[in-house]
């Protein structure tokens, strides 16, 4: 290292900033190539008695600086958090996995128990991840709260890598009763796509304890959009959602909407240049006058929406009184519009918390909507289309295919419990094997009615009259039912009262979401009380709902014929008992 670089490296180094347990090398814009060079960085390093957060940020490193920066965190167990964005400008993609795969080592070998990561502004893209996939499945991230990985190019490809990832940590972290509890997850600017938010969508559903998502800009069309809506349900905890710049339409927007009903925590929900168009804006506006009472901001700026949707909108938010912010600009409103909603928002005495609505685009007829939504039809099959064969490109690589003119088909991914549980399907279910049933037995608590009500509701929507599916669905009732029933603590009265709740027929005072159909549900019912482990005392119970129902289904009249042949049976066996 010439002497003129060696006094540059002293003088950035003397700006270090050290601190709280914090060290700070960040914006020194340190060119990080050799061991050498790196010198000075390991030595404040290693001589940091309790470095609980390190911080590398715009700075370079190397393949070969990495591993001795590595060497010197193998001895920093209290490591905590780790700021390592945009510190990989001017390197070769190929450098920067090998480079991750040292740091992340050296934080596993010094059994550090990490609360937050970030390497956003990385451009490493789907080979990236793989530098810290296996940094993401050690004990190392059981304790991770704060995972951000904005702008890193990551891909379709690199969202499956890391939802698999995410998975593997909760599932490992799990087993030793310390599950994963992420926070915050941050990944805009990745182009992810439907398929790489569909596939973290499963990872959020299974981990449920996010209260902040940011991923805007992704490319992310309705299909994903409903999936991330479906896992956001799953997170009770959720205090903000910003999905700016994806693209909605009203089947994205309609689905968030529903989820938007049953949390309770939302802050923020960022669905600006999301065209969620009009429809969508009066399903959004109606789940916020339901409830959301903590809302602070609401951004649904540049969204195609016209003037009576734009007057539902604020007409919701009338006794949000923790509300900051309302965007609504860049709308189809036209100026008579614009002043109509100051004038509503005054007589709210909120008038301040309207944001600019400088870039309105003017009233614009009904005609040209639906002409742009038949061209929004047509977009999204061509974009389907694209994705696929994106995909298929991505996927010939000689990581993934050795001969690319192989035509064997690619096997589905495995399916865990947890993975079934969050989005339950038919083929999900049978692709658990053969032991699907002992497994989600095993994987319940039967001592929390909720839970039992909960995977019992899961199961049963899934069931299909076709042999494989109905068999697999009776048999995983059966090892469920038969572990919560044959339990001394387990109480049977909540269970069916918990149940009728969860299936419509009996009223709550908590808002609870009922089942879309009965039809799984009442077939499995079918099958249960029929089985020796159903408890015959409850046959009266739920006769007595079903009758009142009003519910004239094949699947109930079947059910209801049923309770009533264990009533009689009920009635014999308490005679003779009588008699005797």
């Amino acid at each position: 290292m010439a002497s003129e670089d060696i006094a540059k490296l002293a003088e950035s180094l003397a700006k270090t900033k050290v601190g709280g347990g914090q060290l700070s090398f960040k914006g020194q814009s340190l060119k990080l190539n050799t061991a050498e060079d790196a010198e000075e960085v390991i030595k404040q390093i290693e001589e940091f008695d309790g470095l609980e957060a390190l911080r590398l940020e715009g700075n370079t490193v190397g393949v070969e600086a990495a591993k001795v920066i590595a060497k010197a965190l193998e001895k920093k167990s209290e490591l905590k958090r780790c700021h390592w964005s945009d510190m990989f400008t001017g390197r070769l993609r190929s450098e920067i996995p090998p480079a991750l795969i040292s740091l992340g080592d050296a934080l596993i070998a010094a059994g550090a128990q990490l609360v937050e990561l970030d390497l956003s502004d990385n451009a490493f893209g789907p080979d990236g991840v793989r530098g810290f996939e296996a940094l993401l499945k050690s004990p190392a991230c059981y304790t991770l709260q704060e995972l951000k990985l904005n702008n890193c190019g990551m891909g379709i490809g690199g969202g499956k890598i890391l939802a698999t990832a995410l998975k593997e940590c909760h599932r490992k972290s799990s087993a030793q009763g310390r599950p994963l509890a992420l926070k915050i997850f941050v990944a805009g600017r990745n182009r992810l796509e439907n398929d790489g938010a569909t596939a973290l969508a499963e990872a959020f559903g299974i981990i449920g304890t996010l209260e902040e998502v940011h991923m805007p800009q992704n490319g992310i069309n309705h299909p994903g959009i409903t999936a991330l809506a479906q896992a956001f349900a799953i997170n009770p905890l959720l205090k903000v959602i910003n999905l700016n710049d994806n693209t909605f339409t009203e089947k994205g927007a309609v689905a968030m909407a529903e989820t938007l009903k049953a949390l309770r925590q939302i802050e923020v929900i960022n669905f600006g240049d999301c065209l969620v168009r009009s429809k969508g804006a009066v399903a959004i506006a109606d789940a916020v006058k339901e409830g959301l009472h903590k809302l602070k901001e609401l951004n649904l700026s540049f969204c195609e929406i016209k003037r009576d949707a734009a007057l539902t909108v604020v007409e919701a938010i009338e006794d949000k009184t923790e509300l900051e912010k309302l965007d609504l600009n860049g709308n189809c409103l036209g100026e008579e519009v614009c002043e109509q909603l100051h004038e509503i928002l005054e007589g709210f005495n909120m008038a301040s918390v309207l944001g600019s609505l400088s870039d309105d685009e003017g009233d614009e007829d009904d005609d040209e909507e639906e002409e742009e939504e038949d061209d929004e039809e047509e977009e999204e099959e061509e974009q389907q289309l694209k994705e696929r064969g994106a995909e298929e490109q991505e996927s010939l690589t000689p990581k993934k295919i050795i001969d690319s003119q192989a035509s064997t088909p690619v096997p589905s991914p495995p399916v865990d419990v947890a993975t079934f549980l969050a989005f339950p399907s038919p083929e999900k279910l049978l692709r658990l094997g053969p032991k699907c049933s002992v497994l989600i037995a095993q994987q319940t608590d039967t001592s929390d009615v909720e839970k039992v009500v909960a995977t019992l509701l899961r199961i049963s929507s899934v069931f299909k009259d076709e042999a494989p599916v109905k068999t697999a669905v009776h048999e995983t009732t059966d090892a469920l039912m038969k572990k919560a029933f044959g339990s001394a603590t387990f109480n049977s009265d909540a269970f069916i009262t918990n149940l009728l709740v969860h299936m419509g027929l009996l009223k709550s005072e908590e808002k609870i979401k009922t089942v879309p159909s009965l039809y799984g549900i009442l077939m499995t019912l079918n099958h249960m009380v029929q089985q020796d482990y159903f408890p015959k005392s409850l046959a009266p119970v739920l006769s007595a709902f079903l009758l009142v129902s009003g519910c004239e289904s094949p699947q109930m009249s079947v059910l209801k014929l049923r309770i009533h042949s264990l009533m009689g049976l009920l009635s014999c066996l308490q005679y003779v008992m009588f008699r005797v």
